[in-house]
């Protein structure tokens, strides 16, 4: 997409924009290829940041069989987009890549989902949202499906039974269709058009009972954006705008992808500047305070989050073995880090596909993001190679500044 029309054999569409090359210009340029929602800024209440740029040259991080990598040189093999770091409460390293500028908005992927994650907290704080009752209370349409017997707790901790192959490789099957259904992939010939509330009733079959076990299977996001659309009377881009993004500060307006009938993928489409997905991080960080010192987060959403992830539900699941065992737990959708030997603290995380990611420590005022696009859905640089990144940049800063 260096000219406009691209030549043929390089022009971005809507069956090849997650693929690489394809995808480092289609991953900040989402609405010109699928529909989607405003969710806007308030312009009159940003939360500023302030700058503090240091040297990060001595950073050194271990990456295994990879070797040992400058923060430059794991920026290049985790094919960065964009990269953000908070110390303190101030920015002390910013650099773009690709095209990218603090500017632009670029997809978070399933850091999407951390987002409703926090949504959901305000509005079970509001007492708009019962996060112990039954899916089906809210939504009566999925009664004859998997997620009969599911409370809207089960979704948010990924702790469903509902059977789906999260195969991101795949090129036949539920997740398919799943994604013809959110308007991400194009039709076959000859396809009527879906939607993504229809989809869902397909879920009929369960693989275990629901709260056994940690499955990630991200539809579970996408009916709960449904849940909390039912619960407000609201947009799922509106809830969020009015719940988080105002009341945060955003300096820019995001949006989020959605079906032809306007339903939201609230699981992976949501799309944001860096500065203001490092926001959201600064946030947490300052125990749920935003613009003008407002308590957006309460402090007892970060605590639970923090603490009451169920560490067996997460080793029997998905991706203990894919985190080499570290003791994590997932809740509220996001990936909580527990303390180590090695690192006395906690860290929550936010994970998605092809490189985007919030590492919050608390305790020591930090914050890294990125963007990235990688080759792949699933790379060690956004999984466990990030976590060891985002550790030796968090300890070079705490030694040396």
């Amino acid at each position: 997409m260096q000219k406009f029309p691209a030549d043929n054999d390089k022009q971005v569409t809507l069956a090849n924009w997650r693929q690489s090359p394809f995808n480092q210009w289609a991953f900040h340029h989402v609405r010109e290829i699928v529909p989607s929602a405003d969710i806007a800024n308030d312009p009159a209440n940003i939360w500023a940041l302030e700058e503090n740029l240091v040297s990060l040259g001595g950073v050194s991080i271990d990456c295994a069989d990879e070797g040992l990598m400058t923060l430059s040189g794991f920026s290049h093999y985790a094919q960065t987009d964009a990269l953000l770091v908070l110390h303190r409460d101030k920015i002390v390293y910013e650099n773009y890549d690709r095209g990218m500028n603090r500017y632009t908005p670029h997809i978070l992927m399933s850091v999407s989902k951390s987002l409703l994650g926090i949504v959901a907290g305000i509005l079970e704080d509001q007492g708009k949202l019962d996060c112990n009752e039954q899916v089906t209370t809210y939504l009566p349409e999925l009664s004859a499906t998997a997620y009969q017997g599911a409370t809207v707790r089960h979704l948010l901790d990924m702790r469903t039974g509902v059977a789906f192959d999260e195969d991101y490789l795949a090129t036949a099957g539920p997740i398919v269709e799943y994604r013809k259904s959110t308007n991400w992939n194009p039709l076959a010939a000859g396809e009527s058009p879906t939607d993504l509330r229809s989809f869902f009733k397909q879920l009929t079959t369960t693989q275990h009972d629901h709260g056994l076990q940690f499955s990630y299977i991200s539809p579970n996001t996408d009916v709960l954006g449904w849940v909390i659309e039912r619960a407000t009377g609201q947009s799922y881009a509106s809830v969020l705008q009015q719940q988080l993004w105002q009341p945060m500060g955003a300096e820019y307006s995001g949006y989020v992808t959605v079906d032809r009938l306007g339903a939201p993928r609230a699981a992976g489409g949501v799309c944001t500047t860096l500065r203001d997905l490092a926001r959201v991080g600064r946030l947490i960080a300052k125990g749920g305070k935003g613009y003008n010192n407002q308590q957006v987060i309460s402090k007892k959403w970060i605590a639970d989050t923090l603490t009451n992830g169920d560490r067996d539900a997460w080793n029997n699941g998905d991706f203990a073995a894919d985190f080499s065992q570290l003791p994590m737990s997932y809740r509220s959708k996001w990936y909580v880090l527990h303390p180590r030997p090695e690192d006395e603290a906690s860290w929550l995380i936010a994970l998605g596909i092809h490189g985007q990611n919030i590492y919050i420590d608390i305790d020591n005022e930090f914050v890294m993001v990125k963007f990235a696009s990688h080759s792949l859905p699933l790379e060690p640089s956004s999984g466990v190679h990030g976590i060891v990144a985002a550790k030796a940049v968090r300890d070079y800063l705490v030694n040396h500044f």
